[in-house]
């Protein structure tokens, strides 16, 4: 895969992955204020199958933001999760303060690059494919990549955390 700069891309997301070395392919489309699942939007925008394109969510797992990364056709298991992550239980942590410790926008948020590094899990579901695709920092703007490129870009590790 071949790195591309595209006018309008730079975010923290890929400013990271460009420091890192990483391979990823930016994918702009028009984002509709209006879409009730900003991830579904992205895959039919893109023209993808929904099961490539990942959701980014925080929880609080004992007190300690951790990141989640699923499937936007499925659903955080917040006990697969916890269990994890070592804690008892997990939470989706409040929105406001998933966008204060990230420094993106709900909808928008990306698992690369975010202010605060954070504990982040990967649905195993992505390595089914040799791409998938996760936000690139802002709505509208996704970032393709291979799933062991996104772990390493992360730190993340492979479970299994989605459901239904």
């Amino acid at each position: 895969m071949v790195k591309k700069t595209t006018g309008g891309t730079g975010t923290p997301a890929t400013l990271a992955l460009t420091q890192a070395g990483i391979a990823f392919l930016p994918h702009l489309y028009e984002h509709d204020p209006a879409a009730p699942n900003f991830g579904l939007e992205a895959a039919e925008k893109l023209g993808l199958e929904p099961d490539r394109v990942f959701k980014t969510l925080l929880a609080d797992a004992d007190g300690v933001l951790v990141v989640a990364i699923v499937p936007v056709t499925g659903l955080l298991d917040l006990k697969a999760l916890a269990a994890a992550v070592g804690a008892k239980k997990a939470t989706m942590a409040d929105p406001r303060l998933a966008e204060r410790k990230t420094g993106y926008v709900v909808g928008g948020i990306s698992p690369i690059g975010q202010k605060t590094a954070l504990t982040t899990v990967i649905d195993e579901s992505a390595e089914l494919f040799d791409t998938v695709f996760v936000s690139g920092g802002r709505r509208g703007f996704d970032i393709e990549l291979a799933p062991a490129a996104l772990a390493r870009a992360t730190g993340g590790t492979f479970v299994a955390l989605a459901r239904g």
